[in-house]
This record gives C-alpha cells, sequence and structure tokens, in this order.
C-alpha cells in the first residue's frame, strides 16, 4: 500500500459517499442570489442483520461497512472478539443497504436468544427500529404556507448565541429555536443530544398549541434526515441549520415540500431546496 493512503474497505454494494447538489448562496445584504453547488455526505440507512433476523437500522455513510458491522457487534455485545464473525455482505434493501453479519453457530444462538430492549444508542441510529421498512415519515403538511424573508432568519440567527444559557455555561449543548415571522425567538430548547433538543422544542410549541405556519425552525446541529422528519412531523414549512445537511435531508425536504436552508452564518445562508418560500429582502 502506497504510503500515507488509508485503509479502506471495498466490501459490499459501492455506493456514493458524497453527492455533488446545486445551491444557492444569500446574502443577507444583497437580494441577489448567488448559483453554487456543495458536496455533501451521503446518509443512507443501514439494516444490521445476524442470522437473516434484522437487528437495528444504524444512519451511516455508506463506506466501510464490514469494519462498522464489526465494531458495532462488539460494542453492541454482541460478539466478544472478531473471530466470533465468520463473513460480512452486503446488499441493497429497500431504501438502503443491508448489512449481514453471519457469526459463528454458539455465538448466533446466543444472541438470537438474548432479549432486547432498545432504549437509545451512541450512534446515528434510529432507536426502536430493526427494518429498513420501518424508517419514520412524516404525514403531508397541511394548512396555510407562508413565506419567509432572510431578513428574519438573520434575526433569528443573531438572537440564538444569547438564548443558549446552557451552552454558555458548558459549551457542550445543542439548541433548537422557533423563530416568528419577525425573526423573534419565541422558544429555545437545549439538550446534549440535538434530537432531544428538537423533540423538546416541538413538545413546548405543541402543548402552548403553536400554528406551525407563524414561523420556522432554527437548530444549530448537524442537519440530518431525522432532524428533518422532525421538523415537518410537526408542520414546519422552513428549517434553518448553522451546519450542513446531509444528502437525504435534502431528500426528505423535498419529499416534504420543505425549505431547506443551512450552513447559516452571520453573514450567508445556502439554500438546498424551497427557494420558492424565501424573500430575499436585505436585512434592514
Amino acid at each position: 500500500m502506497p504510503p500515507n493512503k488509508p485503509d479502506t474497505d471495498a466490501t459490499g454494494v459501492a455506493a456514493e459517499t458524497v453527492r455533488r447538489v446545486p445551491t444557492l448562496v444569500v446574502a443577507y445584504d444583497d437580494p441577489q442570489a448567488r448559483p453554487g453547488d456543495r458536496s455533501l455526505a451521503v446518509e443512507m440507512p443501514v439494516n444490521l442483520v445476524y442470522g437473516s433476523v434484522p437487528y437495528a437500522v444504524m444512519m451511516t455513510t455508506p463506506a466501510d461497512l464490514e469494519d462498522f458491522a464489526y465494531g458495532f457487534s462488539l460494542t453492541e455485545g454482541i460478539i466478544e472478539s472478531a473471530d466470533e464473525i465468520r463473513g460480512v455482505s452486503v446488499e441493497d434493501g429497500d431504501g438502503g443497504l443491508r448489512v449481514l453479519v453471519d457469526l459463528v453457530p454458539g455465538r448466533l444462538r446466543e444472541h438470537l436468544a438474548r432479549k432486547r430492549a432498545i432504549s437509545g444508542r451512541t450512534g446515528c441510529g434510529v432507536c426502536g427500529i430493526d427494518d429498513l421498512s420501518a424508517l419514520p415519515k412524516a404525514a403531508p403538511r397541511t394548512g396555510v404556507d407562508r413565506s419567509v424573508t432572510i431578513g428574519a432568519v438573520q434575526r433569528a440567527l443573531a438572537a440564538l448565541g444569547d438564548a443558549q444559557i446552557l451552552n454558555r455555561e458548558t459549551r457542550a449543548v445543542h439548541a433548537a429555536a422557533w423563530a416568528d415571522h419577525a425573526g423573534s425567538l419565541v422558544a429555545v430548547r437545549e439538550d446534549v443530544g440535538r434530537h432531544n433538543g428538537l423533540d423538546k422544542l416541538i413538545g413546548a410549541l405543541i402543548r402552548r398549541g403553536t400554528d406551525p405556519a407563524d414561523g420556522f425552525v432554527v437548530i444549530t446541529s448537524r442537519c440530518s434526515f431525522e432532524m428533518v422528519e422532525k421538523a415537518a412531523s410537526f408542520g414546519a414549512a422552513v428549517l434553518v441549520a448553522i451546519s450542513a445537511p446531509t444528502s437525504l435531508a435534502i431528500d426528505r425536504a423535498a419529499l416534504h415540500g420543505m425549505t431547506l436552508c443551512a450552513i447559516a452564518r452571520s453573514d450567508t445562508l445556502t439554500v438546498f431546496g424551497g427557494r420558492e418560500r424565501l424573500i430575499l429582502d436585505p436585512a434592514p
């Protein structure tokens, strides 16, 4: 192997790990959007299957899946050493990939006999889901659809830092916020888990009877497909993320007819879909 070349795993079905997508880059002080493109990490559901029995669906970048199968099996307590796996193969599944892990007979019997209860995972999985067909998908949005100005988005982003009380103290949590159409923050929730923070925000909004047409969601974390699905399940039409989205996040936002803005900074934001809902007025 040539010097400095990382070890790679070519096992299984070939899948892209980077997708180039068209974008619009919007400066808050300029109403003219600049067309561009950006490379995004591919996010894909991967179903881990042991002895023909589905175990869990994890959201992963579809590379090094043999390594992933070994590491996951060890950290989940399914195996105690690498030699308890006889082989790993990868096949196309319904909307994702299946990783078939062939355990030695004794270990497979122990695994199938063990009662499993998923309360949460340290990796980016879909808790409680063991088959690709059970991936969550929000119901179609209903109700009034309103536009959002980039000035309002800029004001919400500018206010979010001071609103993150726990993060100012710890620098270790994510935030999810609801902003009205003027860009004023109505509710902010924080949590060590990005999904938890958004769930908390949505819980607060539905408890107070907030109309999803009255504002937009802002998140400080990476924008993966689960974050889009959660926002869509509330009925939000616009999601703004400080970090970049994944490929599946863009696909799901398009499926739900949502406006997805990401890489939102103090001077610009990048529009990945739903441009028609944004009013490109310069911020006052």
